[in-house]
């Protein structure tokens, strides 16, 4: 067979033609084949599993092949018929980016994400604050990331707090939600979509956010007292305080807030009842009685029932 294919050289030279082009129809055929999503042959010839930060998106929600719901290429980031069919250097950006200091507008970046992602929790997004702010989706969410640290409890806050920084300072105080220590997290209060509701509450008010968790203090009670039940900040600063139990500042001087100390049958929280180390006139505590020395450590010493009581006397918060 060699010995008359070297006596034909055009012969063999057609042979050797018709193997290549074999070989070349066989490497078009493994290019053309989809890698991750359905129709990404054209992107995944360039973007290859080298660059780990795109085709990670096949172990995402976004890459779940056999969800019919679930996105292409192109679907994200446009035709971007320009950037495929480019030959040379300089390649176009796509139609549409999602990268840090992408000059593709929000709105389009989010309409792109809100063609899929509609209703639900997201159903308020239009007009919400984060929405007015300019935000993107992708400012918080990472899309081809198997982990999105937005939506993982140990990493939600500092994508937040990179933002809330008076929110982050506010967590570190002696008085906290355990949002340090992982056992609560942002959106366990806060819809960042969107809410009806104040500071993106998922509720529509803030007492009604607090009783999902402190369901003691909702009542009904006999007798309630109406700053708790009106609001919970009336008394509690929620991300932290240097005070016990999220107070915003220490009894007896947060209860005089409301409660003028001529409305008590002392005058142990008056100016001149009050020594001088708690900010009175009086030249030292001895020169108090033993009632006002007691009321002087705090009113909850007595009225403890702050948020309501059913007790008979209770219009006083006693036990």
């Amino acid at each position: 067979m060699k010995q008359e294919y070297s006596k034909h050289p055009f012969a063999a030279m057609l042979l050797g033609m018709v193997l290549a082009l074999g070989v070349a129809v066989t490497a078009q055929a493994a290019d053309s084949k989809d890698l991750v999503l359905k129709g990404d042959a054209k992107c995944t010839t360039c973007h290859d599993q080298d660059e780990k930060s795109v085709m990670a998106i096949g172990k995402t929600r976004h890459g779940a092949t056999g969800d019919s719901r679930t996105p292409t290429c192109t679907n994200c980031h446009g035709e971007s018929p320009k950037h495929a069919d480019h030959k040379g250097g300089n390649r176009p950006l796509p139609d549409r980016t999602f990268t840090k200091g992408t000059a593709t507008p929000a709105e389009e970046r989010n309409a792109a994400c809100l063609s899929c992602h509609q209703g639900g929790n997201r159903i308020q997004w239009a007009g919400s604050q984060h929405e007015g702010q300019g935000l993107a989706c992708t400012t918080c969410h990472k899309i081809h990331n198997q982990h999105d640290t937005v939506r993982e409890k140990a990493t939600q806050t500092e994508i937040c707090f990179s933002c809330h920084k008076e929110q982050r300072a506010q967590s570190l105080r002696q008085s906290h939600h355990p949002i340090q220590e992982g056992k609560v997290v942002c959106s366990n209060c806060h819809n960042p979509h969107g809410s009806s509701g104040s500071k993106l509450l998922h509720k529509n008010t803030v007492v009604e956010t607090c009783y999902t968790c402190h369901a003691e203090k909702r009542g009904p009670f006999l007798w309630e007292h109406p700053p708790a039940s009106d609001n919970c900040t009336n008394c509690h600063t929620p991300h932290g305080s240097n005070h016990a139990s999220l107070l915003k500042t220490k009894p007896p001087y947060l209860c005089q807030q409301c409660h003028d100390f001529t409305h008590h049958p002392s005058t142990a929280y008056s100016g001149s009842g009050l020594p001088a180390s708690a900010g009175g006139s009086a030249a030292n505590a001895a020169g108090n009685s033993g009632a006002q020395q007691q009321l002087l450590r705090a009113c909850l010493n007595c009225h403890t029932q702050v948020h309501g009581t059913n007790h008979p006397s209770g219009s006083r918060y006693t036990r």
